[in-house]
């Protein structure tokens, strides 16, 4: 992936992470905005390989963005002590900060998340084409 693509994706995911806790929650912290940002970017990483299924994309995913959100809430909630989120109430949840129903949330979410994903990727891999082969019009 092209430095381009990968900070395109990063704001893509920072924006639409944002706007999807804004709408559901009310609000957001910036280290979600961050951590969107870092997951659509790593989640278009995974779903650039060729032999990356459905389901193996959205397990691939949801077992990532399970990792981060531990690790991110890890630091927000039980190091700094920020409270951005509490799972405590949560079935099979792991010190509050991850739980099974928010990762069967996430499964589905990579989903719409691989769908932007290869628009992404098949856009700019367009664009990388378009610069290399002249259009015929273009020729002398």
């Amino acid at each position: 992936m092209k430095l381009s693509q990968l900070f395109f994706s990063f704001l893509m995911g920072y924006f639409s992470y944002s706007l999807i806790e804004i709408l559901l929650r009310g609000y957001t912290h910036w280290t979600m905005c961050l951590t969107g940002g870092a997951v659509l970017t790593l989640l278009c990483a995974v779903n650039s390989r060729p032999a990356m299924t459905l389901i193996r994309s959205c397990l691939a995913g949801s077992l990532l963005i399970t990792a981060i959100e531990f690790t991110v809430g890890f630091f927000d909630n039980i190091i700094m002590h920020w409270n951005v989120w509490d799972y405590s109430d949560m079935p099979l949840n792991f010190l509050g900060q991850v739980c099974v129903p928010f990762s069967c949330f996430w499964f589905l979410l990579c989903i719409p998340a691989r769908g932007l994903c290869m628009a992404m990727n098949s856009r700019f891999a367009g664009m990388m084409y378009k610069k290399a082969v002249p259009i015929a019009s273009e020729q002398p």
